[in-house]
């Protein structure tokens, strides 16, 4: 019997080390792929922010919730949630961008529940209002698109570096 080798970190933990594209998608090993986050960054709001929009616009909202999931992780409990929302609004604009209509309209509705209890506070002037209407905007646009395919939830991405959301009122 063949042994299959995992990637494994020094603690032992499982890491894929294979190499991803600019939506997270697996690549060959040893091919060219986008530079991954640091894993468990500890990072300050602002930072934060500023990483995850720059990687929102670059069009990698996969490696934008990487940098959100840190956030929740290690970030206060009280913001846990605001966090974890953002990650999945993320999640959610990858799997659009993978054609993946239902996952992406699940994820999308799923993190604009978690920011609702955020509303109007401007969380470090996150316009949480303004994500949880584009959230909602584009899981109807995608789950549309999907009515219309034959492919079982299969349909045409759409471009995330167009679709990326503004995470702070007024500018990026």
């Amino acid at each position: 019997m063949e042994e299959t080798h995992r990637d494994r970190d020094a603690e032992g933990r499982a890491r894929n080390a294979r190499p991803r594209d600019g939506l997270g998608r697996p690549l060959p090993y040893g091919a060219p792929g986008v530079e991954r986050q640091p894993e468990g960054a500890a990072r300050t709001p602002e930072e934060t922010l500023r990483e995850a929009q720059r990687l929102l616009d670059a069009g990698m909202p996969f490696h934008a919730h990487e940098v959100f999931e840190d956030a929740w992780k290690s970030g206060p409990v009280a913001e846990r949630e605001l966090w974890r929302g953002l990650a999945q609004l993320a999640v959610g604009l990858t799997h659009a961008a993978r054609g993946n209509a239902t996952g992406g309209a699940r994820l999308l509705r799923r993190g604009a529940a978690a920011l609702a209890e955020f509303g109007a506070t401007l969380p470090h002037g996150i316009g949480v209002d303004g994500l949880i209407g584009w959230a909602e905007e584009l899981a109807e646009r995608v789950e549309a698109k999907q009515s219309c395919a034959s492919d079982a939830g299969r349909v045409r991405p759409v471009d995330a570096a167009d679709e990326a959301p503004c995470l702070r009122p007024g500018g990026r």
